[in-house]
């Protein structure tokens, strides 16, 4: 899942559990979309800036059923999330592009920081 599709999956998750008995995971999927938009909006301008046009479609979305579910499956593509912004600041490094690595870092910083929030409502703390 990239960026945009996680603004849109994140939303769906916080509408779809508004009146749950998790608001705790509500608020968090509205937080995690915001951050997502301000992840997409610097990832945007980076490739622009570098003459690229970015994404502007996304995949198929599916209702995760329960809200452990929701959780589990966020906690999943944030944990994939990861794993892709270590290996494109990999990329970002062996082509010399400070602005970029700097950028993904900062990115990954914030997606690892999602997933441990995720963790975190998985063992109840």
């Amino acid at each position: 899942m990239d960026e945009l599709q996680a603004i849109i999956q994140y939303m769906m998750d916080h509408m779809m559990g508004e009146g749950t008995t998790s608001p705790a995971a509500v608020a968090i999927f509205k937080s995690h979309a915001m951050s997502e938009m301000k992840h997409y909006e610097r990832l945007a301008e980076r490739i622009i800036h570098l003459g690229g046009v970015p994404a502007t479609s996304v995949g198929p979305f599916k209702n995760s059923g329960t809200m452990k579910e929701q959780i589990e499956k966020a906690l999943n593509e944030e944990r994939r999330a990861v794993e892709q912004y270590k290996e494109h600041i990999v990329l970002a490094k062996n082509q010399d592009d400070q602005a970029t690595r700097l950028l993904l870092e900062q990115i990954l910083l914030d997606e690892e920081d999602h997933a441990r929030e995720l963790e975190g409502l998985i063992e109840g703390k």
